[in-house]
Order: structure tokens, then C-alpha cells, then sequence
């Protein structure tokens, strides 16, 4: 579907890299303006995701984030400023994504994403990145856009390693990660190194964008895994769990 949107002569400044490109170019920029992506997380993934599809010039920009900005977070979640210690994320990172491009909208949204919540925010985008780090969230985050029929754009770090991979209808983020594993790590507890929050979250906004603008082979079923050590990646299938409790023949069990 083609969307007809205006441009003025500053946005066409601004997006001059785009417009000549040959995979975005016009159709694919006025794409771009027209779409609604919703970011999960305005930490050390959505922080990068955000400015990448601010820049990029998405239309309508909602970043979910229930909490505040500690001192702490500054060594990887490049949104923020030490100014910004002690504001709720979903605010600092409104207001700096719309002087990075006042040409956007952008909603911060400081309450948690839950299952109550979760409808009405998927049922206002058309993409959906997940850059948490609580399973719960993610399986929320999952359900609502099997449901609402939304490609996922899933991404997590750790230490030296991350991954990236677009989640449709089938499989499922749930497909890939059944259970809750009992020894999840979070950043906190084994740490990360901050330069590889800005690859995996500018890989994320990449495939976010592929999907606006119909460019490329997007990682839709796919997994890519980033050695950042061994300066390696690989890729891997995701197959379909015929038993998946969302997806599969396990839903609604």
C-alpha cells in the first residue's frame, strides 16, 4: 500500500541520503512518514533504536518505559545526559528525540507494559521493537503482536554477545524462547559492554526500517547472533513449535 504524504523543503534536506537511494527513495520515505513504530524499552537497545528511526524520519514514534534514569545507565543508553538522572525515561527520551527531528511524533509512555496495556498500545503501530530485559515483558510484548498481526523486532545483549531477529505471526518470540530460562542474566548482574547496545539496537532500527520500506531480506524467521569478542556473527532458523502456547497448537491451552 502507497502512502501519499507531503514534504517541505527542510524535510527534504534532511532526508536527502534517503531519497536517493535507491531501495527508500520517495515511496520508500513517504512509507517511513506514514508509520507507527512502538519501542519497548528505551534502554541500551531502544535508546539507539530510537534515534536511528527518529532520524530516519518515522512518523509516529511511542517509547514505553516504566523507569527512571540512573547514573549507571549513561555507559550504554545514549538517549540520556547526566541532566537527565532521576526523569522518567519515557519523558528524556521524548523530548530529546523531537529536537533530534521536529518533524515526528513521539509519545513517552512512563507506566509498565503489561498485558493490560499491550492492546492498546500494538493496536496503534504497525511495528513493535523489543530491546527489554525481563521475560515477562517480552511474552507480553510477543502475545499482543501475534494478535494483532505486527512483526516483532526482538533484540538482546549480554557481556560481549548480542542478537537480533523479526518475529511474525509464525514463528513466535515464544517459539524461540518456550519457558523462562531459570538462569536468565540480566546486564545488571553480568554486565555489558556499551558499544554493543549501539550495534544491536542500530540493527534493530535497520530491519525495523527494511520492513517500512520493503527493502532487502529482513531477519523474519531468523536469528543473527553477534560475537563481538571473535568480531563474528552467524545466523540461525527459527522453526515453528507446533506445540506454542501463542502461536501454535498449544494457544489458548
Amino acid at each position: 500500500m502507497e502512502h501519499s504524504v507531503e514534504f517541505d523543503d527542510l524535510e527534504i534536506e534532511r532526508y536527502a541520503r534517503h531519497l536517493v537511494l535507491r531501495e527508500v527513495g520517495g515511496p520508500g520515505q513517504q512509507r517511513l512518514k506514514a508509520a507507527r513504530v512502538l519501542i519497548v524499552g528505551a534502554g541500551g537497545l531502544g535508546a539507539p533504536a530510537a534515534l536511528y528511526l527518529a532520524a530516519a524520519g518515522v512518523g509516529r514514534l511511542t517509547l514505553a518505559d516504566p523507569d527512571t534514569v540512573e547514573r549507571s545507565n549513561l555507559q550504554r543508553q545514549v538517549l540520556y545526559a547526566e541532566a537527565d538522572i532521576g526523569h522518567p525515561k519515557a519523558r528524556a527520551a521524548t523530548a530529546r528525540l523531537k529536537a533530534l527531528n521536529p518533524h515526528i511524533e513521539v509519545h513517552g509512555l512512563d507506566g509498565c507494559f503489561d498485558n493490560a496495556t499491550a492492546d492498546v498500545l500494538c493496536s496503534e503501530a504497525d511495528i513493535v521493537l523489543d530491546g527489554t530485559d525481563d521475560f515477562s515483558v517480552r511474552y507480553a510484548v510477543n502475545a499482543a503482536c501475534v494478535r494483532h498481526g505486527l512483526p516483532l523486532v526482538s533484540g538482546a545483549i549480554g557481556r560481549w554477545t548480542g542478537q537480533v531477529g523479526v518475529f511474525h505471526a509464525r514463528p513466535c518470540y515464544r517459539c524461540l524462547v518456550p519457558e523462562i530460562p531459570p538462569d536468565a542474566e540480566t546486564c545488571t548482574a553480568v554486565g555489558v559492554v556499551g558499544a554493543l547496545a549501539g550495534v544491536i539496537g542500530s540493527m534493530m532500527a535497520l530491519e525495523a526500517i527494511k520492513l517500512i520500506v520493503d527493502a532487502g531480506a529482513p531477519l523474519s524467521g531468523r536469528l543473527l547472533i553477534y560475537d563481538a569478542l571473535a568480531a563474528e556473527t552467524r545466523t540461525v532458523k527459527v522453526g515453528a513449535d507446533p506445540e506454542c502456547p501463542v502461536c501454535g497448537g498449544g494457544a489458548g491451552s
